[in-house]
């Protein structure tokens, strides 16, 4: 009687290295995303990190170009700064790192919070106060700080927004 993974129709299972290697293909990923799905598909800690380890030196896989790549296509998508932050230190980007990259994009962030409300909500202008807030909690939820929401809604934002990603 068989067993059920006794299949010798079955092709081997791809190194660590060739595995991530076709993840990269595909698109970029950080270090941290690689590391979480090569332990998932069942590689041993050594081979993970020697195949990581490899496609740094031969530059397939750089956080800096991942993360440059983020930037762009997230901003593109209307988010903000602190949304790009966030998302960034969860693939393992420094804070610090973060911030310099976000600089070196040289993105108008007002202009894009600007340009989510009239994609959002048209072209005419908030009267109400209870509109004003409900369009800047929008672009707040965006990742926008709550400076660059305020200049752009001229609706009243709690400083305290400013702190929470």
């Amino acid at each position: 009687m068989k067993k059920r993974g006794d299949n010798p129709d079955a092709k081997p299972k791809p190194s660590a290295y060739s595995k991530a290697l076709g993840m990269l293909a595909r698109r970029e990923h950080s270090r941290r995303e690689l590391r979480q799905k090569l332990d998932r598909g069942g590689y041993a800690r050594d081979e993970a990190t020697d195949a990581l380890d490899r496609l740094g030196e031969q530059h397939y896989q750089d956080d800096d170009r991942f993360a440059e790549a983020l930037i762009r296509n997230r901003s593109a998508q209307g988010y903000g700064p602190m949304r790009l932050r966030a998302e960034l230190k969860s693939h393992g980007l420094a804070d610090a790192h973060t911030r310099r990259l976000l600089d070196a994009a040289d993105i108008d962030w007002a202009a894009l919070a600007a340009g989510q409300l009239r994609r959002r909500y048209g072209s005419a202008g908030a009267a109400d106060p209870a509109e004003r807030a409900r369009r800047a909690q929008f672009l707040l939820r965006r990742g926008f700080p709550a400076a660059t929401v305020r200049d752009v809604t001229h609706a009243d934002v709690d400083d305290a927004a400013d702190e929470t990603p």
